[in-house]
């Protein structure tokens, strides 16, 4: 994006939700702060903003200080972002929305953290869009919003609208956003400030590839075999079909999952789909046996015994305990051991 004008300072609104990820808000502001500190002017200003206004709780507890929508003051924003993180699918209203389109009217870019890019999108606000969201909600929103292209990567730049999937990723969205108003050198200047020592582009996959956060290496074997696996929730496919597509036997290919990921092949199979069953059932309206379709279980019998196992608790109830916020339920919830 580009929106360089080095003489005046730009203008960022950040509309919050309750429970959105401080974290991934704070690291979005935050080269901002070191980019005015370090020119010793005031490049960038921003005002934080929630529906109802006052002390809004994050996700982690913790509280900030927002103004009311209904009291923002007649001002130009060049930047609206909405950060979000669980039920988004709540925090939306006919003023919200209209208040949205007016700063789009306007020509203030609009952006999402988290999940910010559902209240967009339920807005009609991406509409023929390339957007991303934070990969747990990656196939809610794509089952959700049909007509928007989405994307696993870290952020997107589409025009006028913008959106990351959060956590540090906000980090290298802001500094993107600097790198267009402001040139590499405050770029630089900012992510060397904040020790944030390589600056991921656009184009960067959520998906962190074969090297681990803590280090170690997914054979490549192994990642074979998964994204054949994530290529094929809704019709599975036999396990020497995997094995085939990751170039090994079927007793080389029980090793590597008993050794790296410490489960079969076909159990670690039947996880993943009901992993993405639980986001279908938690953050969307679909109905269970469309749920059950999606995930590859022809059976809503055997569906809801497996979602059972794997949880603790059935589908149905899981849809009205699911959508309760993070701090108020254990985590990962209902999991059972092993």
């Amino acid at each position: 994006m580009n929106h360089t004008r080095p003489d005046k300072t730009l203008h960022l609104l950040i509309l919050v939700t309750p429970y959105f990820n401080l974290g991934a808000t704070a690291g979005f502001i935050d080269p901002f702060r070191a980019a005015n500190y370090l020119e010793g002017r005031g490049l960038y200003d921003w005002t934080l903003v929630s529906g109802s206004g006052g002390a809004c709780t994050a996700s982690n507890g913790m509280r900030v200080e927002t103004v009311a929508l209904n009291d923002l003051p007649e001002h130009r924003f060049d930047i609206v972002i909405v950060s979000s993180s669980w039920t988004p699918e709540q925090h939306r209203s006919s003023r919200l929305h209209a208040q949205l389109w007016q700063w789009a009217h306007s020509g203030s870019t609009l952006g999402a953290l988290d999940t910010g890019a559902f209240i967009l999108a339920r807005a009609g606000l991406l509409k023929d869009r390339r957007a991303t969201v934070h990969y747990e909600h990656i196939d809610a929103f794509g089952e959700t919003f049909p007509e928007i292209e989405v994307s696993e990567d870290l952020f997107v730049f589409d025009g006028n609208r913008i959106t990351c999937a959060g956590g540090s990723a906000s980090v290298d969205f802001a500094l993107n956003i600097l790198r267009g108003t402001h040139g590499d050198a405050t770029a630089n200047a900012a992510a060397r400030y904040l020790f944030h020592q390589s600056l991921r582009p656009p184009g960067s996959t959520q998906n962190a590839g074969a090297s681990e956060p803590a280090g170690s290496v997914t054979p490549t074997a192994l990642r074979r075999a998964i994204a054949a696996m994530e290529a094929n929730l809704e019709t599975p496919i036999l396990i020497a079909e995997i094995a085939r597509a990751a170039r090994v036997s079927h007793r080389q290919l029980n090793r590597l999952f008993e050794g790296h990921v410490g489960k079969t092949p076909s159990i670690y199979y039947r996880d993943i789909r009901l992993d993405r069953a639980r986001g279908l059932v938690t953050q969307t309206d679909m109905a269970l046996a469309q749920v059950a379709l999606a995930s590859g279980f022809a059976s809503p019998v055997h569906f809801s015994r497996a979602y059972k196992d794997r949880f603790g608790l059935p589908p149905r109830q899981d849809r009205v305990e699911g959508r309760v916020p993070f701090e108020f339920r254990a985590w990962p919830m209902h999991r059972k051991g092993g």
